[in-house]
């Protein structure tokens, strides 16, 4: 992390920079998911904020040494239109709620930040919070991205012999008039099929990348898909701790940036796009709002294990709750580490072993008649 100390402004130049730097740095946290600012500058921008703020720098200064390390000009642009809102007498919080780039989880915690005087550690922990996601999910990713591009190449060499290799031997069949085994039959009624129907079958897949992103955000769409993802064996386990851990990682930085416990629900609820979560957590809150403790409600739902239930009983009756919920973030992100990796050795053999037995069958199909022809050729 390279800054230039030098470019530093001074007095009401380096007041109007400081406030461009903040408006630059916040809107660089937002694009959570794809726009300008991913998880990835997410995490490098909170976590230089919090060591250039705790090594004395003013918020101001530091955004302007951010701002200036952008590469991207839409990044320093986004930066700068934060800046224009400190100017106008905003505070950090408010100015980057008005950019729609950012979460309201960002912004509640930032806002419990500069009420308490604990921006720096907000924005420290907002850097673990992100630094946890992208792990994550590049554990995951390297998980599966080997399996993956072995099944894809498998299945493309399997559609290309049932397109051009197989009628090659379908026409000799016909010349020679031989008499085909049952097997080699369904091999060749599948070619044929997929020959006469590639087009349909490409539109059709396009349909139903297209039909689920219009129903993507719909209630009952998504509470179908995600009891149908949580039933598959093992994989399902492994996405409920995923989600899981995000819960509990955006707990912890929560409390421990003193935030009431029904705000801390309400605001994990809203950013954690997973149905049975949230509606968990929907019914947890009711329960609170009633007088019963946090683990008694948690302990109706399914979603959530007995091992976080245990910990969080002891966290009420210690008063160690951001504690709890940071162990519990550690515990879940090396259980899906471990689980990852365990996915991924298992897959790999599978794919290979299976795809390998259906190549096999393809060329058995078609070798089977070519026996025959050779004894009628004799």
């Amino acid at each position: 992390m390279a800054f230039n100390l030098e470019n530093i402004p001074t007095s009401k130049d380096s007041k109007s920079k400081s406030n461009s730097s903040i408006e630059e740095l916040l809107k660089k946290e937002i694009t959570l998911f794809g726009t300008s600012f991913s998880n990835k500058k997410k995490e490098a921008l909170y976590t230089e904020l919090s060591v250039l703020l705790n090594a004395g720098i003013t918020l101001k200064n530091s955004l302007v040494l951010i701002a200036e390390e952008q590469k991207k000009e839409k990044d320093k642009t986004l930066i700068e239109n934060i800046t224009k809102e400190l100017i106008l007498g905003k505070t950090l919080s408010n100015a980057i709620k008005e950019q729609q780039q950012f979460s309201e989880y960002e912004y509640y915690s930032l806002k419990i930040g500069e009420e308490t005087g604990n921006l720096i550690k907000v924005c420290t922990e907002l850097g673990l919070f992100y630094q946890r996601r992208n792990t994550q999910r590049r554990i995951i990713l390297n998980a599966l991205s080997y399996p993956l591009i072995v099944m894809f190449t498998a299945l493309l060499a399997v559609v290309f012999m049932l397109q051009f290799v197989v009628p090659m031997f379908v026409d000799i069949f016909r010349q020679n008039k031989v008499e085909l085994p049952w097997i080699t039959k369904v091999i060749i009624s599948a070619s044929e099929k997929l020959n006469n129907n590639a087009l349909y079958i490409v539109l059709f897949v396009v349909l139903i990348f297209v039909f689920r992103k219009l129903i993507s955000k719909k209630s009952w769409y998504q509470k179908w898909a995600s009891k149908l993802l949580l039933k598959i064996p093992y994989f399902g386990e492994l996405i409920r701790k995923i989600y899981i851990s995000q819960f509990t990682q955006a707990t912890s930085l929560l409390v421990s940036a003193k935030v009431p416990l029904l705000n801390c629900i309400e605001l994990t609820k809203k950013m954690i796009a997973f149905y049975p979560l949230q509606q968990a957590l929907k019914e947890v809150k009711k329960d609170i709002i009633q007088g019963k403790e946090f683990s008694e409600c948690m302990s109706k739902h399914s979603i959530f294990d007995r091992k976080m239930i245990s910990l969080l009983k002891v966290a009420e009756q210690t008063n160690q709750n951001e504690y709890i919920f940071e162990r519990l973030t550690k515990q879940y992100n090396d259980d899906i580490e471990y689980q990852s990796k365990l996915l991924s050795t298992v897959l790999e053999p599978l794919i290979i072993v299976f795809l390998g037995v259906l190549v096999g069958v393809i060329l058995v199909a078609m070798y089977l008649p070519m026996f025959k022809l050779s004894t009628v050729i004799r």
